[in-house]
This record gives C-alpha cells, sequence and structure tokens, in this order.
C-alpha cells in the first residue's frame, strides 16, 4: 500500500542525503519509505539510520531506485547529473513528485528532465532556502532599475569539497540579473578572469567562486558603479535550511499538474 507523503531520499550517504533522511525521520507531515545509494557503495543492505552511525530507522539502504520510487509520493534528490537525469525518468514512470536539488546540470541533461515533466511533477532549483529565493527576485528588480553604468558581479563562497563552480545558486543568481536588464546570461557571462584579460566589458555579468574549509553557502550580488556600490548578500549558516525546503517542495508538489516547477512557484513569491 502506498503511504501518504511517502517520501525516497536518493544520494543517502551525501551531507545533503543524511541531512534530508534526519529531517523526513522526525517529520510529522511525512513518512521516510526509501533510501537509494549507488551500486557498489558500502551501505547497501544496512539500516540507513545505523550506516548514518545513529539508532536504527528500519529502512535499508538499496541500489535499485525503481522498487522504493513505486512506493513513493516524493523523491528528493541532491546527487550527480548523470543520476539525477536516470531518477528524472524513474519518477516520472512511477508519477511521484522529483524535488531535484543537484546542481551542474548541462544543456542536454535539463532537456532530459523537461522530458520528463511533461509525466511528472518536477520541482527543480538550484537553492531550496527562501531567503536565497527572495534575493533571486530582488536581483531581478535592482537589475532592472539600474543600466549598464553598473557592472554586476556575483561572489560566491563554499566548502572546499564542492565540485562544481560558478555555484548553481550563483549561476541562479546571474540569471535573475540577465532577466532583469533583458539580456541572456549566456551572451554576457565573464566566469575565469586569470592573467592579462583586458578592462572589464560593459555589460558583462561576472562571476567569482570562493572554495574554503566548511562554507556552507555565501551569495553576493554586487552592482558597483563609479562612486557608488549596492551589495545583496545572503549567508546560509546550516545546511537544514536546503532541506526545509526540499521538504516543503516535496509536500507541495503532490497538489499540483505535472510540469517543471522551482521553489519561486513552492514559495508563492
Amino acid at each position: 500500500m502506498q503511504h501518504q507523503d511517502g517520501i525516497v531520499i536518493t544520494g543517502a550517504s551525501g551531507r545533503m542525503g543524511q541531512m534530508l533522511i534526519k529531517m523526513v525521520a522526525a517529520s510529522d507531515k511525512a513518512k521516510l519509505v526509501g533510501v537509494v545509494e549507488r551500486a557498489g557503495h558500502d551501505w547497501i543492505g544496512r539500516d540507513v539510520g545505523e550506516a548514518m552511525g545513529g539508532a536504527a530507522l528500519g529502512i535499508s539502504v538499496t541500489d535499485d531506485p525503481v522498487a522504493v520510487f513505486a512506493r513513493a509520493q516524493a523523491v528528493i534528490d541532491f546527487t550527480s547529473p548523470a543520476a539525477t537525469v536516470e531518477f528524472a525518468g524513474l519518477a516520472a514512470q512511477a508519477r511521484a513528485v522529483h524535488v531535484i536539488g543537484t546542481t551542474g546540470l548541462s544543456d542536454d541533461d535539463l532537456l532530459k528532465i523537461k522530458a520528463a515533466a511533461h509525466h511528472a511533477v518536477i520541482v527543480r532549483a538550484g537553492n531550496m532556502s527562501l531567503g536565497v529565493n527572495l534575493l533571486v527576485q530582488l536581483t531581478k528588480k535592482v537589475a532592472a532599475a539600474l543600466d549598464e553604468d553598473f557592472d554586476i558581479e556575483v561572489i560566491e563562497a563554499h566548502h572546499n569539497q564542492k565540485v562544481d563552480a560558478p555555484s548553481g545558486t550563483a549561476l541562479m543568481l546571474g540569471e535573475a540579473a540577465a532577466q532583469g536588464r533583458g539580456v541572456s546570461l549566456a551572451d554576457v557571462r565573464d566566469s575565469g578572469r586569470d592573467g592579462i584579460t583586458g578592462a572589464r566589458k560593459r555589460g558583462d555579468i561576472g562571476f567569482t567562486a570562493i572554495r574554503g574549509g566548511d562554507i556552507v553557502g555565501e551569495h553576493d550580488v554586487l552592482f558597483a558603479a563609479a562612486g557608488e556600490r549596492i551589495t545583496l548578500r545572503h549567508v546560509a549558516t546550516d545546511r537544514a535550511v536546503f532541506a526545509r525546503g526540499a521538504l516543503k517542495a516535496a509536500l507541495w508538489g503532490q497538489g499540483q499538474k505535472p510540469g517543471e516547477y522551482d521553489m519561486v512557484d513552492v514559495l508563492g513569491l
């Protein structure tokens, strides 16, 4: 029998995976019905609570997403692009809501995810926090109000284990700034300056990525002109803000028609 609000977590052993498992297990609104790890992982077959170093939760880690997705109303997925694309197809077949927090997706990956969204609800966001999604809206407004006399720079900082740069959130913010200005980010994006680059091109949106220690996530959008600067800033000090947003998205998505949504939809911004 399907459990109402049954949730499956993929990438069980990852930072976000473990945080989500704890959050769903403790939630009175949702029930953990399965956890997935990649084939060959040493957690496979173990109770996930014990694998995380705590009390047993009565759920074994599996490398077979099909079986557990069939029991789920929603799948929360912070993994890798290749895994996420595969999960999107399987979640759509199971008619489960697929909440995607995975970043670093290519245009080709996004096309496959879009195809899956014809059959099921997909909520995808580079960042699930309320504050960041508010920052995205503000960035769009400020960019629309200021002309190209203001250079736009997105500066982000994350822990030293993050594999993609700029962060998914930084790209969301750059995208919002570009939309505010009525341009395409692909045409004005300036990331990875090194060596004799020449002067900064007017109208470009620049990106800087800082990596170090255990920084959870910091994002600044800097609007700099001659004689004045405006900085919009969001600092996350606890990964739980992303997990809470993802769980909210998983519950919200169950009442929606098939399609692609983002956190702005979930939060009603």
